[in-house]
């Protein structure tokens, strides 16, 4: 069985991809749009799983990248952060984003940002600002009651989705991966756009 395109997308990078028999191992895969127009949720994020030998895919509308607030006033002195395409292997784990909901929160290791100080509407990706560290990058929902359509502060870094139903049914899998196979770490694998 051929693998859906966006993990043949994923191993052609030679990150791992998660093809064994198991039922619901997630690969959950961020995709950056080339529209890199500030403040609007306009990447995708991606769950890909087995059930019964079926691949399965499910797609909903998310930002990877900061909010217009944090761009124009970095809650760090180096600058916002923007998460850098790769593989960030067993980082995340269900836990409350902010002490409020449960998310996709980065507990079990550190993830690489660039760093932009220019308080400017759009986020420069210069390899030379890339940091390394634990900076609470997660995958969470903005509001809880509707869909947003406008970023500004939902993103300081972190993978947001847009509409509070697609993130429910995220976590659901997420929830799922744990209940079937016991394992609590999950792996995030951010691409650009292809």
């Amino acid at each position: 069985m051929s693998l859906p395109v966006v993990l043949q997308q994923v191993k052609d990078l030679g990150y791992k991809v998660f093809d064994g028999d198991a039922e619901y191992d997630l690969n959950i895969v961020g995709i950056r749009s080339k529209d890199n127009t500030p403040n609007v949720f306009n990447d995708l994020m991606t769950v890909t799983y087995k059930v019964k030998g079926q691949w399965y895919t499910r797609s909903w509308q998310c930002t990877t990248d900061p909010g217009a607030y944090w761009l124009n006033n970095p809650g760090n002195v180096k600058g916002t952060a923007l998460l850098v395409p790769g593989q960030n292997r067993g980082v995340y784990k269900l836990d409350k984003h902010a002490g409020q909901y449960l998310a996709l929160c980065q507990r079990n290791g550190p993830v690489r940002c660039y760093r932009d100080p220019d308080g400017s509407d759009e986020h420069s990706a210069i390899d030379g600002s890339i940091t390394e560290g634990m900076y609470g990058i997660n995958i969470h929902r903005a509001s809880y009651r509707r869909t947003s359509t406008r970023v500004d502060k939902w993103s300081a870094g972190c993978q947001v989705f847009s509409s509070p139903d697609d993130f429910d049914a995220f976590i659901k899998l997420c929830k799922k991966q744990v209940s079937v196979n016991g394992w609590e770490s999950f792996t995030y694998t951010l691409l650009e756009e292809w």
